[in-house]
């Protein structure tokens, strides 16, 4: 992960957003019951959050979503359900700019829908591990739990698949 510093950015410079993609995963009991996925990140405690990472050049936002599922989660076995049609951006809080990515003001996502397949396995002991731990959690724990920079994104796109007709 690079580092944000102030001499890369300043409130004079163009703010710049990573583009990166993020996975609302719904367990494989989905539809009967509506638990999401979170995992608590190794690299800043008490932060709990959605599968997420950054596109590389050339890559699909789809594609991107299955190898940071791969690389995050130690799989890919998902069903997408639905994709969010527009991308939603935020700012990295200025207390955790020494944990940023450097030229970024923050990241502008593409969510997307999914659910576990039944044969789905879950090992977050992956080449390079992100997360320590994780749990099924329902919207009203999820928004307890969530590190509290990114619960506006989260109500976001919630209220989008809500409203859709998904949750």
């Amino acid at each position: 992960m690079k580092i944000y510093n102030e001499r890369t950015y300043n409130e004079n410079t163009p703010k710049k957003y990573r583009p990166n993609v993020a996975a609302v995963i719904l367990s494989s009991a989905y539809p009967k019951e509506c638990k999401f996925f979170i995992a608590h990140r190794l690299d800043i405690k008490g932060a709990w959050q959605f599968p997420q990472g950054g596109i590389d050049e050339g890559e699909s936002p789809r594609v991107a979503l299955l190898r940071e599922l791969k690389e995050e989660i130690g799989t890919d076995d998902v069903e997408i359900i639905s994709e969010c049609p527009h991308w939603i951006q935020y700012d990295f809080p200025r207390s955790m700019a020494k944990k940023m990515y450097v030229g970024f003001a923050g990241q502008r996502q593409k969510y997307f829908l999914v659910r576990l397949k039944n044969e789905a396995e879950i090992n977050l002991q992956t080449a390079i591990p992100e997360f320590d731990q994780y749990t099924f959690v329902d919207a009203h724990e999820l928004f307890e739990r969530v590190t509290y920079f990114k619960k506006e994104v989260y109500k976001q796109v919630l209220g989008h698949f809500k409203k859709e007709g998904y949750l």
